[in-house]
């Protein structure tokens, strides 16, 4: 079945701020490889002008697909979320997140879309941080596949 077009549009509430922490960079650095200097050393990141070590930039996804599981866990959505895999996701980001960051996320669904009886939805979530200033704005794209039939 496919989802009510009317929820495009819809922002849930922000999320609880998440701490960014110097080790929780650093473990995701290593997890993706990346032995960029700036996720692991203050020092080499106050090098590059930044007050503290440095995030990769596919950091924020944990926080904002968490947040993106709001919208998938609305029941008034109707969002079967055993059929759902992540299409895609990109980033813009006004600055990188950094240690001692306090990040909310603001989820928004862009767009429901039916495909071949697959239900596609995109979901924007704006990052902020302690202060309001916007950091990163993530956008996840769902697919939820159709049902198989009998």
């Amino acid at each position: 079945m496919a989802l009510d077009q009317s929820f495009v549009g819809r922002t849930y509430p922000p999320t609880a701020p998440y701490e960014v922490g110097r080790e929780k960079i650093r473990e995701f650095a290593e997890a993706v490889e990346d032995g960029n200097p700036a996720y692991t050393d203050a020092e080499a990141a106050k090098a590059l002008g930044h007050p503290d070590v440095i995030a990769p930039p596919t950091f924020v996804f944990a926080i904002t697909f968490k947040a993106a599981g709001e919208v998938v866990q609305d029941p008034q959505l109707g969002l079967d979320y055993s059929r759902v895999v992540h299409g895609d996701q990109k980033f813009a980001y006004r600055r990188p997140v950094r240690a001692g960051d306090r990040l909310t996320v603001t989820s928004t669904i862009e767009a429901i879309k039916s495909l071949a009886g697959n239900d596609i939805v995109d979901i924007r979530g704006e990052v902020h941080d302690e202060a309001g200033e916007h950091v990163v704005t993530a956008w996840t794209k769902l697919v939820a596949r159709a049902a198989e039939e009998a």
